[in-house]
């Protein structure tokens, strides 16, 4: 029991419990966010909803938040999420009479070097897409609004009026009354002991006082959450660390008005706390807490921390803030934080439960996003999907050896200094590597590969010349290995490249009902011979894209089907759960079975025909077909499709032959002059191809229609199929956005993601993923644009539009149709 009660509720004592026998939803975990997706469940006046704390609300790391609520994300979504978390706040203390503490003072984020100032005006670029005030200032302009603050070193920074601080544990509190408002139950001091299952589902909870039937349970149980979902085999990966912030007292000069201060090149935020300065930090090589797992009684406890560890941090702030040198210090505080192996937070449905929801590992930045995610948890379970494109944040992104401690403690000790980190394109982790490696991995390090991590995978992003160390030197110009991937890139274009494709997913469906279940699920008509590959994409019930990937027919009763590496579980999960009961298939991973040797480019027949006894002309072997041929010493299935927007085949092969096929093809391509080429390039010749990538190009909120895939639609196949009947009232009420491709008109500038898209002076869309087309000669970027105003899009001048990349509005051409090979004849020879 804990000895103090922050939270302001009574305690709930053993003879006072009385629990329900069921709920349609129980919560378990009392903390910003479990008491947010209350409030907002409580909302819909729709459901039963019951809270259960294992303590006091609060009492686990909410209560020492430092009480900062920013707004701007790295995403556009991530932002949308944080300003309503702003504007429920400003109202939150008016509708429940609970004081929150929230005041709305701005805030400054400046800038010690180019690089971070390019940063924060990309930035600034990115939130007038959806009208968030951003402004980009001066030093002066920084020096004038917050006076304690040193700015002889400061470029410049950005102002964002909108933002403030709040008192974690009141604005818990008062989402809390407003639940109870709108008649949830919450019970402090009813620890989950157990969560029930069967048949495929979560059933409730087991607690001291009894069991609790359910409809849904949601575990938001902070830093336990990793532990408590991996009783029932989920997995939700993250890990403790500690957090330190220091209070200061006595600050000459300290004004109560004084704007959110971070500087995220020191690692350091300051803010105004009841007459003295908070400094906190998210550090570089931070400390792992909770080893060997949290304390029982662990209830608003502080943890010993390390003030060397923090000191260097200090001196700094004294630097950047000179009145805290004469300034006391009346708490040094040391508390745990929960991290994830990618700083981003785990949301949404667990894949193994259709009825089991996570919210946690908030990586510090609990308070500033609980407004919106108990908004998006509380539709996502009503409605049963979600209601915005979630994926980065989606708990179904994590693969089951992300939940291992060794790799968990490792990682962490990188994840919390990444939140002040600068945020290159292309950075890559530095702990924790190694753990996924294609059988090819020692032959291509050997030869300049330099590895990029996806889901685990250790890829090679590019390769280095000879006499050319293969490590990355981050910008947000042009990268030291812009011209090696451009090599790569020209020759898959010109002759022929090797790309180590090995981590793709990959799964079978087998069994006599594989077809019809198949069938159901994809837009496109997989029912086709045997050696067939389809194109396909997966929908929900809106049209939205789930998943995008292939489908080959193996034979009458047999598919293989291919996919994305980072969408391993959540493509796996999807299919899983859309097989009926009843149905006569089973669905096997075998994407460590086989590795992926891609050969394209248009001298990829003159090099694979001579090393197979197979027929690879364009007559035999025509575009979108798979058969099994000899190569080497192996049966090989090549599979002639192409993600580059040339001729070529990926070569499925059985793992232990890799070794063995892969040298056969690089001693054959000496003779033709085969170059080993990277992801980097693969990106590159596929953006010039138009080819749209999922999770940016395309998600759950895009239909094929908006994003010109309408050709992979097969309204009339029999059965139909999963979103038909979204897609076919869509078509019949016409478009309002259309994805377009586009090209810059100057060459140097370089597009990422979320640029704006400018026309007639007016913001009609932004970048969803960009790279530099080398053969188009200029920055590519695809997008989608509002089209509610525009009869015909095709009518729109394609050299009207502009794209603002880091505040400047740079000119671009756009075009419907891929501007590299619009026909499609190269990959069709």
């Amino acid at each position: 029991m804990c000895n103090d009660n922050l939270a302001g509720e009574p305690v709930v004592t053993d003879t006072q419990v009385n629990l329900p026998g069921r709920a349609d939803v129980i919560i378990v975990g009392g903390g910003v966010i479990g008491c947010s997706i209350a409030y907002h469940l409580a909302g819909f006046q729709s459901l039963d909803v019951v809270l259960l704390e294992r303590r006091q609300i609060t009492s686990g790391t909410t209560w020492h938040a430092a009480g900062l609520i920013g707004q701007l994300r790295g995403s556009i979504n991530m932002t949308r999420l944080a300003r309503y978390t702003r504007e429920l706040y400003d109202g939150l203390e008016a509708e429940t009479g609970q004081a929150t503490g929230y005041r709305q003072c701005g805030s400054i984020s400046i800038a010690t070097s180019a690089e971070r100032f390019e940063e924060l005006k990309r930035n600034a670029s990115m939130a007038k897409v959806f009208g968030l005030q951003v402004d980009v200032v001066t030093p002066g302009a920084i020096r004038e609004r917050a006076p304690l603050l040193h700015t002889g070193d400061v470029l410049g920074g950005i102002h964002i009026p909108s933002d403030g601080y709040g008192n974690a544990v009141d604005i818990t509190q008062a989402l809390a009354k407003g639940a109870r408002a709108g008649g949830a139950q919450i019970f402090q001091n009813v620890p989950v002991t157990a969560i029930r299952t069967g048949a495929g589902r979560v059933t409730g909870v087991s607690t001291g006082y009894g069991d609790l039937d359910a409809d849904h349970v949601v575990l938001c149980a902070g830093m336990w959450t990793r532990d408590l979902a991996a009783t029932i085999g989920v997995n939700v990966p993250l890990h403790a660390c500690e957090h330190y912030y220091v209070l200061f007292e006595s600050v000459a000069g300290l004004e109560e008005d004084l704007p959110v201060i971070r500087d995220y090149d020191a690692c350091t935020y300051y803010k105004h706390d009841a007459g003295k300065l908070l400094v906190g930090a998210f550090e570089p090589n931070a400390r792992p807490w909770g080893m060997d797992g949290i304390p029982e009684d662990f209830c608003f406890d502080e943890i010993a921390g390390n003030f060397d560890h923090f000191e260097p941090i200090l001196q700094d702030a004294m630097a950047r803030v000179p009145a805290l040198e004469a300034a006391g210090i009346q708490k040094f505080f040391c508390g745990p934080e929960s991290f994830t192996p990618d700083v981003r937070y785990h949301l949404g449905r667990a894949p193994a439960f259709g009825n089991c929801f996570v919210a946690a590992g908030l990586n510090s930045i609990g308070l500033q996003s609980a407004g919106g995610i108990g908004k998006v948890m509380a539709e996502w379970i009503r409605d049963g999907q979600p209601p915005a494109d979630l994926w980065e944040v989606d708990v179904r992104r994590n693969m089951p050896f992300q939940g291992n401690r060794k790799y968990l403690q490792e990682r962490v000790s990188e994840s919390l200094g990444l939140l002040y980190a600068r945020h290159y394109p292309f950075r890559q982790y530095e702990t924790s590597r190694g753990v996924r490696k294609s059988p090819l991995y020692d032959r291509l390090k050997a030869i300049g590969a330099c590895h990029g991590e996806t889901a685990g995978w250790e890829r090679p992003n590019w390769y280095a010349p000879a006499g050319v160390e293969p490590v990355y030197e981050y910008s947000y110009g042009r990268q030291n290995w812009f011209e090696y991937s451009a090599a790569e890139h020209r020759a898959v274009r010109e002759n022929v490249g090797l790309f180590d494709q090995s981590s793709f997913a990959k799964y079978r469906l087998e069994g006599r009902d594989a077809a019809r279940v198949l069938n159901q699920v994809c837009a496109n008509d997989i029912d086709v011979r045997p050696g067939r590959i389809v194109y396909t994409q997966w929908l929900n019930g809106k049209g939205g894209i789930e998943a995008d990937l292939t489908v080959t027919r193996l034979s009458e009763d047999s598919f293989l089907i291919v996919t994305a590496a980072a969408t391993e579980v959540r493509d796996f999960h999807w299919l899983k759960q859309h097989i009926p009961a009843a149905a006569h298939c089973v669905l096997t991973n075998i994407t460590s079975a086989m590795g992926v040797i891609s050969v394209m480019g248009p001298n990829a027949r003159k090099l694979l025909q001579p090393l197979t006894p197979a027929d690879l002309s364009n007559e035999a072997f025509g575009f979108a077909t798979s058969r099994e041929i000899e190569l080497g010493y192996a049966l090989v299935r090549a599979s002639r499709i192409t993600y580059v927007g040339e001729l070529g085949w990926e070569l499925y092969i059985p793992t232990e032959f890799v070794l063995d096929v892969y040298d056969a093809i690089t001693a054959a391509g000496e003779s033709v002059g085969l170059v080993h080429a990277g992801y980097h390039a693969l990106d590159s010749l596929r953006i010039e191809k138009a080819y749209r990538h999922w999770s940016h190009d395309i998600t759950d909120e895009d239909t094929p229609l908006e994003a010109g895939l309408g050709f992979t639609v097969k309204f009339d196949k029999p059965g139909g199929f999963i979103g038909r009947e979204a897609l076919l009232k869509q078509q019949e009420q016409g478009l309002n956005r259309r994805l377009l491709q586009f090209r810059l008109l100057d060459p140097e500038p370089l597009l990422y993601h979320n640029e704006p898209i400018w026309h007639e002076d007016r913001i009609i869309g932004h970048v969803t993923s960009g790279s530099y087309g080398h053969t188009l000669g200029a920055s590519i970027g695809l997008g989608y644009i509002d089209t509610s105003d525009v009869a015909d899009v095709s009518e729109l001048p394609g050299d009207t539009f502009e794209i603002e990349v880091a505040g400047i509005r740079v000119p671009a051409e756009a075009s419907l149709r891929p501007m590299y090979d619009p026909d499609g004849g190269r990959i069709r020879n």
